[in-house]
C-alpha cells in the first residue's frame, strides 16, 4: 500500500532516468535511493514525495544523490519559449533570465533569440 501511495514519485524517477535506482518495501516503510542527473531533478523528486506524504513523511526513506551539482538543470528549448519563461519555470522569477543567458553565451548571442532544440544550461544561483 505504501508503494501505491508514492507511485507518482516512482514514475517521476523513471521519467528522469534516475541512475542506480532502488525501491524496497520494509514493513510499512518505502525505501528509495538513486542518483538524479541535476539538483533540479532531485528537487522535483522531493516535491513529489512531500505532495504524496506531507512535509515530513514518516513512511518513506529517500536517499537521492546528484550526479552533477555544477549546474542546476539542463533544458531543451521548446517552440514558443523565451529565457524569461524558462527562468520562471526553474527559479520562479522571470527576471532571472539574464543568469541563464550568461551561462549560455557560447551558444546564445542575444537573450531575445533562442531556438527550439537548443540545450541550455540552467545555472545554480
Amino acid at each position: 500500500m505504501v508503494k501505491d501511495k508514492y507511485q507518482g514519485v516512482l514514475d517521476l524517477g523513471q521519467k528522469f532516468n534516475i541512475q542506480n535506482g532502488d525501491v524496497k518495501v520494509d514493513g510499512d516503510k518505502l525505501h528509495v535511493s538513486g542518483t538524479a542527473a541535476t539538483p533540479w531533478e532531485k528537487d522535483q523528486m522531493w516535491d513529489a514525495i512531500k505532495a504524496a506524504g506531507g512535509e515530513n513523511p514518516s513512511d518513506i526513506v529517500a536517499d537521492i544523490k546528484v550526479a552533477d551539482s555544477s549546474i542546476y538543470a539542463k533544458h531543451t528549448v521548446a517552440s514558443g519559449e523565451s529565457l524569461s519563461k524558462i527562468a520562471k519555470h526553474y527559479y520562479g522569477d522571470a527576471m532571472k533570465y539574464n543568469s541563464i543567458f550568461q551561462a549560455n553565451t557560447s551558444i546564445l548571442s542575444n537573450p531575445d533569440v533562442i531556438q527550439p532544440g537548443q540545450e541550455l544550461v540552467i545555472p545554480n544561483l
